[in-house]
């Protein structure tokens, strides 16, 4: 028979380990404490994979940030984009035209669109991290502290 372990996970660090853009960093949630750490990808210390390996029930690896997810959140928003201008200036950052290379300076100038897309990027991630934890047999209890059931 299983057992029920209750613990708090800080909302604002999985949100960050998720959106992690070092790619040499591995981030992992400690099931037991709800630590949240990480390392470099290229630590050579035999003795702590070999013990991440040994109790991979207890330590997760958080999956890291995908690029491609973030563009198709901003295709998706910018083909949502009613404004022609707006729309001719964020298709040419999207292209990579010139001189239109920062989506935040573009978008610093129409407000209620830079808190749309942040609002889409937020939902996104608070369904990829809830997502995440429900298939690892994780729940939340509210919107800013998670609790841990294990078996």
């Amino acid at each position: 028979m299983g057992f029920i372990h209750n613990v708090e996970i800080s909302w604002d660090a999985l949100l960050n380990a998720f959106t992690n853009g070092h790619g040499d960093h591995l981030y992992f949630l400690d099931k037991m404490t709800g630590e949240i750490f990480f390392v470099s990808a290229a630590l050579e210390d035999e003795d702590f994979w070999r013990q991440m390996e040994t109790n991979q029930e207890r330590f997760l690896e958080i999956p890291p940030f995908d690029l491609r997810v973030e563009r198709q959140i901003i295709s998706d928003f910018i083909n949502t984009i009613k404004d022609h201008d707006l729309k001719s200036m964020l298709d040419g950052f999207q292209s990579g035209r010139k001189p239109y290379g920062n989506l935040d300076d573009i978008l610093e100038f129409f407000p209620d669109d830079q808190e749309r897309l942040a609002g889409l990027k937020d939902d996104f991630l608070s369904r990829r991290v809830k997502n995440w934890l429900e298939e690892h047999n994780l729940f939340t209890v509210e919107a800013t502290s998670l609790s841990t059931l294990s078996p």
